[in-house]
């Protein structure tokens, strides 16, 4: 998996993309998201095997779990804006999955549980798998993941901003990421 940090960026981005409003509930609401799936984790002290459909990067990170996410969260909270909570908290929740997909480590992504149990990687898998587990994260693995989400992650969405603020209408030119 991405670190918490990288799915934590992507999140942020996605919602600064999108929401023009800058609703801070869509965007806590949306980092959250971003990082939800992993609570599948919580399957191995269970004892769901990783395979499992409800295992590690199983049903949590499918497309059904991200729209069923988005709509429950849109129906809760999305009152005025509807339309922009769904698609911030979809591709947010989404997002997880894909970023998955790009790591070194693991075995797949179930981007379409229920329906296929399948588990997939995308073709480029540059981003370094995050340990799990805290203790972990902070080790010499863990600086190196920091690294390679550095390069593959942020600075990426930090090109997204600076392209977002140079092609921003000037009346709306103050940049508030």
């Amino acid at each position: 998996m991405a670190s918490v940090f990288g799915h934590s960026i992507v999140g942020y981005t996605i919602t600064k993309l999108i929401d023009n409003q800058n609703t801070k509930w869509l965007l806590v609401a949306a980092i959250i998201s971003a990082m939800l799936p992993d609570l599948d984790v919580i399957g191995f002290k269970l004892g769901v095997p990783y395979m499992h459909p409800m295992g590690h990067r199983g049903f949590t990170h499918s497309i059904v779990f991200a729209l069923i996410w988005a709509l429950v969260l849109m129906l809760i909270f999305g009152k005025k804006h509807k339309l922009i909570w769904f698609l911030v908290i979809f591709l947010t929740t989404l997002s997880h999955g894909i970023l998955d997909a790009m790591t070194t480590g693991g075995k797949g992504v179930g981007f379409f549980i229920p329906f296929n149990d399948n588990r997939f990687f995308f073709p480029l898998r540059t981003i370094r798998v995050s340990p799990l587990g805290v203790k972990r994260f902070f080790s010499e693995w863990g600086l190196r993941v920091i690294f390679s989400e550095f390069k593959y992650v942020f600075m990426p969405c930090f090109i997204i901003f600076g392209i977002r603020f140079l092609i921003r209408p000037k009346k709306d030119k103050e940049f508030k990421p």
